[in-house]
């Protein structure tokens, strides 16, 4: 070690300054680039030493090198080194509070580093690090491509290991977040922060657009006032700024709304906007609002009030929209139902799988072999980690004999655990994904029954619609919810309490002990939506390839729900108890999840037909007797008539004594309308005499059938459509009737 420093400084020695550091930054190597390594020629032993040479430099605080530069390195065990050049007590209580038995060896290596790194590069000891400080250390390393995975994920950050230790530690004062993630969330924007994403060139607009977003945000959540605005700045006026750049009011002209309702109905990739009716309402709503403020205001709104671009007839194809996504969702529920029972059975097979072999492997030593599944395995721990895999908390690796495959069972088991539990409580509970990562352990309850019948009950958290509702649970969701808390207090002794960070409403939850949670570096938080649908859809892809059709097929955390309302309704539960069970408002809303199957049409009107068979009485349905199916046939043959048939029911006589032009149960007989002209004809002759001779008595009752006769001639002609050459219009009486 002492000939690579000694190399070191021989090779900064050449650059011009009075100390190491400014020689250090007259070499270039600040930058990131590493002109000292490069100009040595002998890239064996005279190299490796120099490199382990200037790590030490760092260490001892001879040279602070920027963040570019140290990355441009790589140094073998470097946190050690720091720890014992540093020789600092609260940098020791650092590393010691880093041997936690429940942190894995490459986190609490990445947590070593990453102090030590940052406190190099800052030039300070531990004490005066500062949450903004370690902030700016993990967002500039992940710009530069240096935290674990931020190449591929631009989500990751370093240091998250650093941040809880440093907090526990006090070193962080109490009103810093706990994690860093807690630092690095944006949180809730600001209204006007909200529209000025979108560069408006006209500022009295803007300020509009603000005042009003602002006034309707009194009854709107967060996720609602972020998307008004996004429809409002960005879909809206900033298209129409695209179209017409010195538009100055929301007067806008024909020519300008009719390219705006083009474009917007397209998106940027050219494919048809599937939510343009929420685009138009809301500029629709922008508009009738400001005029009916301009009422009440006219001092404040009044210059605004302009006639609305969006006419009723932009929205009349809404509701047939509305049905082509009802379509498109029952056509999907119909796609989906027959593959979700291959992917309950896959992931409980897998699940089932993963914790048998990984009970077997935890009761054997380093490196014995065992059978299983009908395959050899065999126990691996490394040498370097021999100590720390004594742990209960350390993970199993087994290798399969025959292959040669490393599985790290311990992991995969996790991973298949919550697959499993994640879909089946979403196919048994139908709850949206926004109330599933709200399930806390106090969620479950029991109701004891009038008759001591013990109920297990999921209480929902108020969400979507802001109520609370209570779910029965059936005996498979409740064993769900069960192994869930158990594998909680396996692990922890209890369900351990920890936040959620809402995507939607962008805002911390309080700590709460929810079910569905995971570690992540040190610390605990509840699952996120995005992290579920990842995960299900990981689960499809794994049964993908075992079941090539299925390839391309993916599940969204809201296809359990549909497919739940669809299963309990088309099973016989009465439609509103189904809104209930959902958390509906509106039984509507229910009837839009449920698709409905030909083979339940079929099923489902048998069985109306077999209660409605058991309520008659049992004499109804006896066989005929030959004279009474004789007289039933009879009374079809008299119901022919001339002009078609008679609708009258069996067993009842003709109740207008054959007039049959004017009994409304006279169905006509399309062939017969030239005939029912014929009898007009007769009728207006037989009405013009009537005149003459004044039989006043007979004139009314001629008129009454000429009246009847017409009627039933336009129904006929109203109700059918078979193509059938012109009939002639009647001709007017000598009345002018």
């Amino acid at each position: 070690m002492a000939e690579g420093v000694h190399q070191a400084l021989k090779a900064l020695a050449v650059f011009d300054g009075e100390t190491w550091q400014e020689r250090w930054q007259a070499s270039g190597s600040n930058s990131g680039s590493t002109p000292l390594l490069d100009a040595v020629e002998d890239k064996s032993a005279a190299y490796y030493s120099l490199n382990a040479g200037l790590g030490r430099l760092f260490a001892m605080r001879v040279v602070q090198p920027s963040l570019a530069a140290f990355r441009s390195y790589r140094f073998n065990k470097y946190a050690a080194s720091f720890e014992q050049v540093s020789d600092d007590p609260q940098l020791h209580e650092y590393f010691r509070r880093l041997q936690d038995p429940t942190i894995p060896p490459s986190r609490r290596n990445l947590a070593r580093s990453d102090l030590a790194v940052a406190l190099t590069v800052f030039g300070i000891d531990i004490a005066e690090m500062t949450p903004e400080a370690l902030l700016h250390y993990s967002v500039a390393s992940r710009q530069l491509g240096a935290s674990r995975g931020s190449r591929g994920r631009d989500g990751c950050y370093a240091a998250i290991g650093v941040w809880p230790v440093l907090y526990e530690m006090g070193i962080f004062p109490a009103s810093a977040p706990k994690t860093l993630r807690a630092a690095v969330v944006k949180g809730q924007r600001s209204i006007p922060e909200l529209v000025d994403r979108y560069p408006i060139r006209n500022a009295a607009v803007r300020e509009l657009l603000i005042n009003y977003i602002q006034r309707r945000a009194v009854s709107l959540d967060y996720s609602s006032v972020n998307g008004l605005t996004v429809s409002l700045a960005k879909h809206f006026w900033q298209a129409i700024e695209a179209i017409s750049p010195d538009q100055e009011d929301l007067r806008l002209d024909e020519a300008t709304v009719t390219e705006w309702k083009r474009r917007a109905a397209t998106r940027p990739d050219g494919t048809p906007r599937k939510d343009l009716e929420r685009e138009l309402l809301s500029v629709r709503a922008l508009y009738l609002d400001l005029q009916s403020w301009a009422v009440a205001e006219p001092a404040r709104w009044g210059h605004w009030a302009v006639p609305c671009p969006i006419r009723d007839a932009d929205l009349r194809w809404a509701k047939v929209l509305r049905k082509r996504v009802k379509e498109r969702m029952d056509g999907r529920t119909r796609e989906l139902q027959p593959i979700l029972p291959l992917l309950v059975d896959h992931v409980t097979e897998r699940w089932h799988w993963h914790r048998e072999l990984l009970k077997a492997a935890s009761a054997r030593g380093r490196g014995e072999e065992f059978e299983l599944h009908g395959r050899t395995w065999k126990r691996l721990i490394s040498a370097r980690n021999a100590t720390w895999y004594q742990s209960r908390h350390a993970p199993v690796r087994v290798q399969n004999c025959l292959t040669g495959e490393i599985i790290a069972i311990t992991n995969q088991e996790n991973l298949a655990f919550w697959r499993w539990a994640l879909i089946e409580t979403l196919r048994l509970s139908g709850v949206r994904c926004e109330e599933l990562v709200e399930l806390t352990h106090l969620s479950v309850r029991n109701y004891r029954r009038p008759n001591g019948e013990v109920v297990a009950l999921l209480v929902i958290s108020p969400s979507k619609t802001d109520r609370e509702r209570v779910v029965p649970m059936s005996a498979e969701l409740f064993h769900v919810i069960a192994q869930v808390i158990r594998r909680h207090i396996d692990q922890h002794g209890t369900v351990p309490v920890c936040a959620r960070y809402d995507l939607l409403e962008k805002v911390w939850s309080p700590e709460l002990p929810y079910l569905f949670q995971g570690g992540h570096v040190g610390s605990r938080r509840a699952l996120s939506a995005t992290t579920i649908n990842r995960t299900i859809n990981k689960a499809v892809a794994d049964l993908a390839k075992t079941q090539p059709k299925l390839e391309g097929i993916t599940f969204s955390p809201h296809d359990f729900r549909r497919l739940f309302a669809t299963e309990v309704v088309n099973s016989g539960l009465p439609i509103h108890i189904g809104a209930k069970l959902l958390g509906h408002m509106n039984i509507q809303t229910t009837r839009g999840y449920v698709a409905v199957f030909d083979e339940d049409v079929v099923t489902h009107y048998q069985q109306f037909l077999d209660r409605r068979r058991e309520l008659r009485p049992q004499d109804e349905y006896r066989d005929p007797t030959t004279e009474e199916w004789a007289d039933f046939q009879e009374h079809f043959d008299k119901r022919r008539v001339e002009l078609g048939s008679c609708g009258r029911p069996y067993g009842t006589p003709c109740a207008h004594e054959h007039a049959c032009v004017r009994c409304p149960m006279l169905s006509i007989d399309p062939k017969m309308l030239p005939r029912l002209d014929e009898l007009e004809d007769d009728l207006l002759d037989r009405r013009r005499r009537a005149v003459e001779e004044h039989w006043r008595g007979e004139i009314e009752g001629i008129d009454l059938t000429l009246t009847f006769l017409r009627s039933k001639r336009h129904q006929a002609r109203r109700a059918i459509n078979l193509g059938l050459p012109t009939i002639r219009q009647s001709r007017k009486g000598a009345d002018g009737r």
